[in-house]
């Protein structure tokens, strides 16, 4: 069975990205790698930031457990991004909502990172 281990993220602010992947989702900050910055997202998967400038819209789901989903909401309020409960419907700051996923149904959030990728959070714990 094949697994991602990481992908190659383009970003506008590197710093800003950093900063972002690493206060507001808790991912770490593991340094240099040639042209990319690398940020773990677990111990089986990492993204790579590439400062080489993006249009954005990406979409990135990362699943979490019950307990992160609740702190990442609470780092997201309390930094004043916009969120909602489906993808189209980010910046009304209402949700969670729930949607259908690898593992089927789960509490949802969207929320725009600095380059203007979508991103999700789940959690299949709630």
């Amino acid at each position: 069975m094949a697994t991602l281990d990481h992908l190659i993220l383009k970003v506008d602010d590197l710093d800003a990205s950093v900063e972002f992947y690493t206060r507001i989702l808790g991912f770490v900050l593991e340094g240099r790698d040639g042209p990319f910055t690398v940020i773990r997202v677990n111990p089986d998967f990492q993204l790579q930031l590439a400062p080489y400038g993006t249009a954005g819209s990406e979409h990135y789901a990362f699943a979490v457990s019950g307990d992160e989903f609740d702190v990442i909401f609470g780092r997201l309020k309390a930094a004043g991004i916009a969120y909602g409960p489906s993808f189209n419907s980010v910046g009304t700051n209402t949700g969670p909502g729930e949607e259908s996923g690898a593992h089927g149904s789960a509490p949802t959030l969207y929320f725009f990172e600095p380059n203007r990728h979508l991103l999700e959070i789940r959690s299949y714990e709630k």
